[in-house]
């Protein structure tokens, strides 16, 4: 295999311009730059990410740490990610931290402080002080995806604006009696998600004089099968069927609209359905929803990690950046059966 002496006679350059043409650090010319990749390309020569990381002190390797792989918005999330870091030339660790406490102790006291890695993105993941602390003293940069990270550079989401905005398109086709599908401290997860989606629901009921009923509010896991239990509680009673449910997840919404059939209701006829994620099956299903772009956050993420260790003369912005979202009217709701108004 040929090496980087090789390169440097065919390109007529020195070995040290040969490493500062490949690995982009430091000057040269274009010229020269142009002439040792046509040598390198021609010999098949392939820089060693061993021999780059000894002498640029980079391992062109970033750590993704997640809570769940087996829910679709992180393995989303992951492959925006992903994607956005390969096309930058850059490796990916997984660090994911679905085998509970003890491993999350491990990752975070042990892999991340061995520094083998040039940055961390921390997906969902509302660090404690301790975890924190740690990270920022390694020095190396840190991006966070999903809530505010106290010195951290941070995407987010508002999800009690999201949930409002759900719940409103809900109370525009002239539902009154909404229902809510979504999680107790029980199923808290991390940055309190589930609270500020009840708070947005309830805050838009309450801004047009509706009274919160507690009745019309089920817990779930935000699984599908979650959904559909709790559905099936919410749906079961006649006499206080709600016209429409607003679920905190598209996953827990598919699950209401599984568990209507099975009751023998119309979606949206005897009842409207709307989530929150735009879950890869929420076309199949129709399903109204607020899409939040799981991809385009971890892309974005990467973006701004790219800022970080690669910083120029612009701005690096704002500590925090506000996350898109945007509201995907689809068959799963309507205006209320005139008959149950």
């Amino acid at each position: 295999m040929p090496g980087i002496h090789e390169v440097a006679q065919l390109a007529g350059v020195s070995t040290a311009t040969v490493s500062r043409a490949l690995s982009g650090n430091g000057h040269v010319s274009p010229a020269t730059r142009t002439a040792v990749l046509m040598a390198a390309e021609e010999l098949g020569y392939v820089v060693s990410s061993n021999a780059s990381s000894l002498a640029t002190g980079k391992t062109k390797n970033v750590g993704v740490v997640i809570p769940f792989l087996n829910r679709w918005f992180f393995s989303a999330v992951l492959e925006g990610a992903e994607t956005a870091l390969l096309s930058h030339g850059y490796d990916l660790t997984l660090y994911n931290l679905g085998g509970g406490a003890e491993q999350r102790q491990s990752v975070f006291e042990h892999f991340l402080l061995r520094k083998r890695l040039d940055a961390v993105i921390a997906i969902s993941l509302e660090l404690t002080p301790t975890e924190l602390t740690g990270l920022l003293n390694i020095n190396k940069p840190i991006v966070g995806v999903g809530g505010p990270l106290r010195g951290v550079r941070t995407l987010s989401i508002d999800d009690v604006e999201v949930a409002q905005l759900a719940t409103e398109h809900l109370l525009s086709l002239g539902h009154r009696m909404i229902a809510h599908i979504g999680g107790t401290k029980d199923y808290e997860l991390d940055f309190h998600l589930p609270t500020n989606r009840r708070v947005g629901y309830e805050g838009a009921l309450e801004a047009v004089g509706i009274s919160v009923d507690p009745r019309l509010f089920q817990a779930a896991d935000f699984t599908i099968q979650g959904g559909y239990t709790a559905a099936k509680q919410l749906l079961g009673n006649p006499r206080n069927r709600p016209t429409a449910v607003f679920a905190a997840s598209d996953e827990m919404a598919i699950g209401t609209i599984l568990a209507a059939r099975d009751m023998g209701l119309s979606v949206p006829g005897d009842i409207s359905v709307i989530g929150i994620d735009d879950h890869e099956l929420s076309e199949f299903f129709g399903l109204s929803t607020v899409a939040q772009f799981p991809a385009l956050q971890g892309r974005l993420a990467v973006e701004i990690l790219m800022d970080q260790l690669h910083p120029t003369s612009r701005s690096q912005g704002s500590l925090n950046t506000a996350l898109p979202y945007e509201l995907i009217v689809r068959s799963s709701t309507a205006r209320p059966n005139p008959r149950r108004r």
